[in-house]
């Protein structure tokens, strides 16, 4: 029996199938954790596939390799040095699980396979994976281990088991992906455990930005008493070190180890933003991302943090004036680029939607063609920076926000043709407060320059139009904070909307049915729109959906 155990949480960024490079990865974390005189390094859930891995799970040859590289690492560990405990999935009895394989001395010392499926399955696990049984604690050099496994760090069954089993530590494995509080919800979650069990806990969360996701890492430790005895960082990896005795009564506390403050409120959500670009663009091989600067703020919040995310050098900025464009809208386009020190150019789209206008001039005539020609004139704008961004190798950025995907705009229309939305789950409110957040600060791990980035009057003018109703839609809306509050309850992400609910909303029946046809009208476009990172905490993604075509028009 040891007094004394050093654990070292290896918070890691994998890419989901470079199973080769994840395995060198875990390698090379175990290294560093051997320098630090570390005996035990615990690598997230799923760390040697990269998290979510999908369909991949359903292609033999994928497995196969997953396989290949667990042996590599237990045979790693015959060195002499730390022992390894990785998530990765395992094939157990003719079905697919998800584990946690526990490497010492040259062999696989234990496996144990998660055995909560998530009450909100966003990355699709529970299709994919079997459940497991309910475990005992591994024993690693004279300590008893309970391991949780993603969602059994919410399930009370499961420490309970462990606790009861002998467990003497707690160590939890995850791959949770980033929502606003939800970092916070985690480690309530684990102080609950905690003060059940009696025991103290570690926790690991995977960081990085794949697809639609965006996991947070902000890895933990707790001291049996619910105190926080170790944090990592958010938005970065990070191997977290902690030194652990033996007390009074055979309990375990932490005596060493550090503790880094997580982001919160707007700067987690504008690193979440900038991690899941960042990560979109660089795990792809792209060279780049192009920009359109419309002279509005969105477009300026996107530019900015593409030049946090990859630095000015890596970001192509564009304008693409049509001729209802605004001479200021173009002005502060180019100053938001010389602020922000990326390349700039101008694309005039004069010439395409003027041989439209004549082509079409004898079928709009006597017709109301305005909504068509907005459409038409987004659609050349998207042609345009898709041309560009395919002859460049870069990602053309949506500069769409939340609110314009779920009622319909010409910004939704033009991001048909783009490959990253990168505030597509940013309602408009959200967007201008991300925006003077960032004149305010310099992000951790930004690239781009300190200060102001969007000028003060771009600001106000884009307030000045979400403000006003009617102005940011040709039909009467809500100004932005209203219409945001109404679209949460619409799309089920608050308390649905009935009759009774409406004048909570300072809204009436017709202005909420208005909304309501607006959002199942873009339904279809919806669908098409680019992927971009989550960053609510809704129980499918970050857009509703409804049938394309339905009979309801009226919900209040």
């Amino acid at each position: 029996m040891t007094d004394r155990l050093s654990i070292a949480l290896a918070q890691m960024n994998p890419t989901v199938g470079a199973v080769t490079a994840n395995r060198d990865r875990i390698r090379a974390a175990r290294a560093e954790a051997a320098a630090r005189g570390a005996d035990l390094l615990v690598c997230p859930e799923l760390a040697l596939s990269g998290c979510p891995p999908q369909d991949l799970l359903r292609t033999s040859a994928f497995l196969t390799q997953v396989d290949q590289a667990l042996r590599d690492l237990a045979a790693d560990t015959a060195d002499g040095g730390p022992a390894l405990l990785v998530g990765a999935p395992w094939r157990e009895q003719g079905q697919l699980t998800n584990a946690a394989l526990l490497f010492d001395q040259g062999a696989i010392a234990a496996v144990r396979l998660r055995v909560s499926a998530p009450d909100h399955d966003d990355l699709d696990e529970s299709r994919l994976f079997a459940a497991g049984p309910l475990p005992g604690p591994v024993n690693l050099r004279g300590v008893r281990l309970g391991l949780l496994l993603g969602q059994d760090l919410r399930n009370p069954e499961v420490s309970e088991t462990l606790s009861e089993s002998g467990a003497e530590i707690l160590v939890a494995l995850n791959a949770a992906p980033f929502a606003i509080d939800a970092a916070d919800e985690r480690q309530q979650a684990a102080i609950a455990r905690v003060i059940e069990s009696g025991l103290p806990l570690l926790h690991v969360n995977l960081v990085g930005g794949q697809d639609s996701w965006v996991f947070d890492g902000a890895s933990f430790a707790l001291e049996a008493d619910g105190r926080l005895a170790a944090h990592a960082p958010s938005f970065a990896e990070h191997l977290l070190l902690t030194r652990w005795e033996r007390g009074a009564n055979d309990g375990w506390f932490c005596h060493e180890a550090e503790t880094l403050p997580p982001l919160d409120g707007l700067a987690a959500v504008y690193g979440a933003l900038v991690l899941g670009l960042r990560d979109h663009v660089n795990k792809g091989h792209a060279p780049g991302a192009l920009v359109d600067l419309a002279g509005d703020a969105a477009s300026a919040l996107v530019a900015a943090i593409a030049v946090d995310a990859l630095g000015a050098d890596r970001v192509h900025a564009v304008t693409t004036p049509a001729p209802d464009s605004a001479p200021e809208e173009l002005a502060d386009a180019a100053e938001i680029a010389a602020l922000l020190g990326c390349r700039f150019d101008t694309l005039p789209i004069q010439p395409i939607t003027r041989a439209f206008d004549s082509l079409l001039a004898p079928v709009f005539s006597g017709r109301d063609a305005e909504d068509a020609t907005d459409t038409l004139h987004a659609r050349t704008r998207g042609v345009t920076l898709t041309a560009l961004a395919e002859t460049i190798g870069a990602v053309a950025l949506s500069t769409l926000t939340k609110t314009d995907r779920l009622i319909g705009s010409p910004a939704l229309v033009k991001s048909l043709f783009g490959g990253y939305a990168v505030l597509a789950d940013a309602p408009q409110s959200m967007a201008l407060a991300l925006a003077r957040w960032r004149n305010a600060h310099s992000p951790a791990d930004g690239r781009g320059p300190a200060g102001r980035v969007v000028p003060e009057r771009v600001l106000a003018r884009s307030e000045a139009i979400r403000a006003t109703p009617g102005v940011n839609d040709r039909d009467r809306l809500p100004p932005a904070d209203a219409l945001d509050a109404l679209l949460d309850r619409l799309t089920g992400e608050k308390p649905s909307v009935g009759a009774d609910s409406v004048p909570s909303l300072g809204q009436d029946a017709d202005m909420v049915n208005r909304v309501w046809r607006l959002m199942q009208a873009t339904e279809a476009m919806r669908r098409q729109s680019p992927p971009g990172p989550r960053i609510t905490q809704r129980t499918a993604g970050h857009a509703p959906r409804f049938p394309l075509h339905n009979g309801v028009t009226t919900i209040a």
